[in-house]
């Protein structure tokens, strides 16, 4: 015990030395080394211990004037011994072989005839013939591959050796790679250089590698997994399978989220560079990948119809859909793009981003503005043709407009009525609204005026042509501002507890560049007045999320059942408004589109000559704050709203 104590103290302070310090070490021990090699080179070739003389004494003993140089040259002294790997020994066997062909021409011509003469003879056994015979063939070979062997070797012990220390290991998180192809080798070998990790196992769903070794490392399959993470005392489960199908790596999660372990994942193969893997690359297991979607390909033509070489318009540009619809149009080579957004850090964030991957020399607009302010679209539709408008400014946040509703219809949907009303009158070709399942037989404030804001949009389409509007409707999206995702994230991280507002609420999920993609698209497919749904895949029940999430984090849920788990789930009720499930659609009038995850519906709408007098008197009552008249306008324009607040 205390041996281990006094080894663990010498390398700890053997590693705590500075850099100049560590390569002085290795340089005094290769040369001694070098010496010593040639000392026994020579004594092996003549089969008796052999102590130079005279000539014969300096080849030997100067011998680190050549090694030294050559080493340096080839890096030796600049890579980290405890993380040697292929292509350091690689460089090492360069340098030991140039060393040793070197320091042999060196020794033949000090030996050639005229050298001697100069030098004269002495009585050593390696003078003359013999001396010259003696390097050539044995002697050369003998240094190069014993060289070779001490100091390729000396270097493999002494990663084994701070690799393997207590101090080093007790420090390590002990993982598992599940995945044992080449990405999960790739993975293996970056782990080799981190302080962080020690890679014990594989896990592989092939049965065909169980027992096997992939670099001095056991694969097992996934039956064992719960034998090997007692054995080793596993930390982590790292996933190295980028290129598996959705739905498999969805069951491989849900599987692995049984264990209470972290997980954490490599990126998909489109992501990975040249197939080089660092440690860096791992990410937190993302809930994307339990809800299994497939993603469809998206049609290049569509995307470009209603942007390529236009000036587009984006309101609530800062927003979550909003800025990565700026991202998407980008790249898709508009004339101008104006970024309109109410706030000012939102909107320079957004701006900043978009210039640094502005690649065509897009002309980018901040503007700082409400959809509200009459001035301020004048002012943008006098300045500027614009042609193409994505409208993502909405208040969206279900208690917030519940609590602030006269703000929320001013807004949502008469923000809505005026940008549209500007739309018509400057013969913009195109107008997308991003809309909302919560605009489906609504039961809070912010669902009614979004369905407000689709109605206004259909009875313009109808009364005039010179503008395709068109509604995109659909749910959640993942990591939007509000989402349940960074918020369960957060609460996990703070130790919990996990707030979910009842055991039986569920919702749709999609990820924000996949519906901004699908939005693009439903925008160039429309033919004026259509409402497009997403197709947002099955329903997932909030309660499972987080327990998954809290799973995946490596923890495990706090409940009667376990009393000794570490993360809670308290049920806090529905907020106001809120409703267990999300609807798509109005009717059942629906039709497929080109694109199998884009919708088209035909929905009930109201003539604009009946629908504008009831816009203007709920925009008096709204300014008025008449609260009363203004959700019985709302009522009365959207009879399927059902308020569960007052």
């Amino acid at each position: 015990m205390e041996s281990y104590q006094l080894s663990n103290k010498f390398l700890r302070k053997i590693s705590n030395l500075d850099r100049v310090r560590k390569q002085l070490i290795m340089a005094v021990f290769d040369s001694i080394t070098v010496i010593v090699v040639l000392l026994a080179s020579f004594s092996l070739s003549i089969n008796y211990w052999y102590w130079p003389k005279s000539e014969t004494f300096w080849i030997i003993f100067l011998s680190p004037l050549i090694a030294i140089p050559v080493f340096y040259s080839f890096r030796l002294y600049q890579s980290f011994v405890r993380y040697i790997g292929f292509k350091a020994l690689f460089s090492i066997i360069q340098a030991v072989t140039f060393y040793s062909v070197l320091w042999g021409l060196v020794s033949l011509i000090s030996n050639h005839p005229i050298i001697i003469t100069l030098l004269g003879n002495s009585a050593d056994p390696f003078n003359g013939g013999i001396y010259f015979e003696g390097i050539s063939r044995s002697v050369i070979l003998i240094n190069w591959m014993l060289a070779l062997i001490i100091i390729g070797g000396s270097r493999l012990l002494a990663r084994s050796i701070f690799e393997n220390s207590n101090f080093n290991l007790n420090k390590k998180n002990k993982v598992i790679i599940y995945g044992a192809g080449s990405s999960g080798r790739q993975l293996s070998q970056a782990l080799q250089s981190s302080t962080e990790y020690k890679h014990v196992a594989y896990v592989d769903d092939d049965n065909a590698k169980d027992g096997a070794f992939m670099g001095n490392i056991p694969i097992f399959s996934y039956n064992s997994i719960e034998k090997i993470i007692d054995r080793y005392t596993v930390n982590e489960i790292l996933l190295a399978l980028p290129s598996i199908s959705l739905r498999k790596r969805k069951n491989i999660i849900e599987k692995l989220s049984l264990l209470n372990l972290h997980v954490r994942s490599l990126p998909s193969v489109s992501q990975l560079a040249e197939g080089k893997v660092k440690i860096n690359d791992l990410l937190e297991v993302d809930v994307r990948d339990l809800l299994g979607r497939k993603q469809v390909e998206s049609n290049k033509k569509l995307l470009k119809i209603n942007i390529e070489n236009k000036v587009v318009m984006v309101t609530g540009a800062g927003g979550s859909i909003g800025s990565e619809i700026c991202r998407q149009i980008i790249n898709l080579n508009p004339r101008q793009l104006i970024l309109l957004d109410t706030s000012e850090s939102a909107i320079y964030h957004i701006e900043q981003e978009i210039i640094n991957i502005n690649t065509s020399d897009v002309e980018i607009i901040p503007i700082l503005g409400s959809v509200c302010s009459q001035n301020k679209l004048k002012y943008i539709f006098d300045n500027y043709s614009v042609e193409t408008i994505y409208h993502t400014a909405a208040y969206k946040h279900v208690p917030l407009v519940e609590s602030n509703k006269l703000e929320g219809v001013l807004n949502n949907a008469i923000g809505t009525m005026t940008l549209a009303k500007y739309a018509v009158s400057s013969h913009v070709e195109t107008f997308v609204l991003i809309s909302t399942d919560k605009a489906v037989r609504p039961t809070n404030t912010m669902g009614a005026t979004k369905r407000v804001s689709e109605l206004v949009l259909q009875a313009l389409s109808d009364k005039f042509s010179s503008t395709c509007f068109t509604m995109v409707r659909f749910g959640n999206v993942l990591d939007s501002s509000g989402s349940v995702i960074p918020l369960f994230r957060k609460q996990i991280r703070n130790g919990g507890p996990v707030t979910v507002t009842d055991a039986n609420i569920v919702r749709y999920f999609m990820t924000i560049p996949e519906a901004v993609e699908l939005v693009i698209q439903a925008g160039a497919m429309s033919e004026g007045g259509d409402v497009f749904v997403l197709d947002m895949g099955e329903p997932v029940r909030i309660y499972d999320l987080a327990v998954r999430m809290i799973k995946l984090s490596g923890l495990q849920v706090l409940d009667e059942k376990n009393p000794d788990g570490d993360i809670e789930i308290k049920y806090t009720g529905l907020r106001p408004g809120e409703k267990l499930y999300e609807e798509l659609l109005v009717g059942d009038n629906v039709f497929e589109t080109d694109n199998k995850l884009i919708m088209k519906a035909k929905e009930n709408m109201i003539n604009w000559d009946k629908l504008e007098p009831m816009l203007i008197q709920l925009k008096e009552a709204a300014i008025s704050s008449d609260q009363n008249n203004t959700q019985a306008l709302l009522k009365s324009i959207v009879p399927e709203f059902n308020p569960k607040s007052n």
